[in-house]
C-alpha cells in the first residue's frame, strides 16, 4: 500500500470510524490518524458514512440511524465542518441502510442530506443498494428517491449486494450484507442515476462470501457498459465536469478506513 499514490491509481478512502451523526465530539485522535493516512496517499476521494457508533459505552462496531431533526442536522453539519477544516479537504457523505425511522424527524432523509450539503460544501456518495433496502424497509419509492436527490454532488457510487428476511409481521425486511450479488432492481436504479448524473467513479463492495475473479470482472463490466452508455453526447457536460475520475480506463480502487 505504501506504494499505491493517486497518480497510479485513483484511489478512494472510505470510512467507517469518525461517528459523523454522534451527540459528542469527534475522537480527535482517529482524526489525526486518518490525517496522517490521507497525507501519505493522497487518496482522489474521501468518504464517510451518515451513521454514528460512538456512546458511553465505547466505540460500537455498526453504522446506526440518525434521526432527521434540526438538531441533528446542526451537529452533523459541525462534524463535517470540523473534518473538512482537519483534513484541508472535501469529505463525501454517504446515505445509509436503515431499518426504520424516527417519530421525531422532521426532515426527509434527500433534505436533511441535500441542507448537510448545502452547509458544508461536502460531496455525496450515492449507494444505490443502501437506496433500496431502506426503501423496502420503510415502504417508499426508490425511483422516486433517485429524482428527488442532489446529484449534482454525487462524486461516487456504491453497489452492493442484500439479504432478503421479514421481520415480526412477515413483511419484507433487506439487510445491507454486502455478501451477494447485485440485485437487478439495483442495477435498474444505478442506470437512472448515471443517466441524470453522468458517468461517476462506481465500487461494487464485497465484504464476505467474495466469488471468483471471472465473477467479478462480469459484474465491473456490466457496471461499465451502464457507465458507457450514459456517456454518450447527452451527457459530455457531466463527463466534462467530473473530469478526473469519470473514466472507465482507470478503476477505481477502494481503502476502507476503521
Amino acid at each position: 500500500m505504501r506504494n499505491v499514490r493517486r497518480e497510479s491509481y485513483p484511489l478512494s478512502l472510505h470510512g467507517v470510524g469518525l461517528s459523523i451523526g454522534a451527540d459528542r465530539h469527534l475522537d480527535r485522535a482517529h482524526l489525526q490518524r486518518l490525517k496522517e493516512l490521507i497525507n501519505r496517499y493522497a487518496p482522489g476521494l474521501f468518504s464517510e458514512h451518515l451513521a454514528w457508533s460512538s456512546h458511553d459505552c465505547g466505540f460500537l462496531n455498526d453504522l446506526l440511524p440518525v434521526p432527521y431533526t434540526a438538531q441533528s442536522l446542526a451537529r452533523v453539519v459541525d462534524h463535517i465542518d470540523e473534518v473538512q477544516e482537519v483534513l484541508g479537504r472535501q469529505m463525501l457523505l454517504e446515505n445509509p441502510s436503515t431499518y426504520l425511522a424516527f417519530e421525531e424527524s422532521t426532515y426527509t432523509e434527500i433534505d436533511f442530506i441535500a441542507a448537510a450539503v448545502q452547509r458544508t460544501g461536502c460531496g455525496l456518495l450515492l449507494d444505490v443498494n443502501n437506496v433500496y433496502v431502506a426503501s423496502i424497509n420503510q415502504q417508499w419509492d426508490p425511483f422516486a428517491y433517485i429524482d428527488g436527490y442532489p446529484l449534482a454532488a454525487v462524486q461516487e457510487i456504491h453497489l452492493a449486494g442484500h439479504a432478503k428476511e421479514a421481520d415480526e409481521k412477515n413483511r419484507p425486511l433487506l439487510i445491507d450484507t454486502h455478501d451477494r450479488h447485485v440485485a437487478d432492481i439495483v442495477w435498474d436504479l444505478f442506470a437512472r442515476v448515471v443517466h441524470r448524473s453522468g458517468p461517476l467513479p462506481t465500487l461494487i463492495e464485497w465484504d464476505a462470501k467474495i466469488p471468483d475473479w471471472q465473477t467479478l470482472k462480469a459484474d465491473a463490466e456490466r457496471a461499465d457498459a451502464i457507465i458507457q452508455a450514459a456517456a454518450q453526447p447527452a451527457s459530455v457536460e457531466h463527463v466534462t465536469r467530473r473530469a478526473q475520475f469519470t473514466s472507465t480506463q482507470h478503476p477505481l480502487t477502494e481503502a476502507q478506513t476503521s
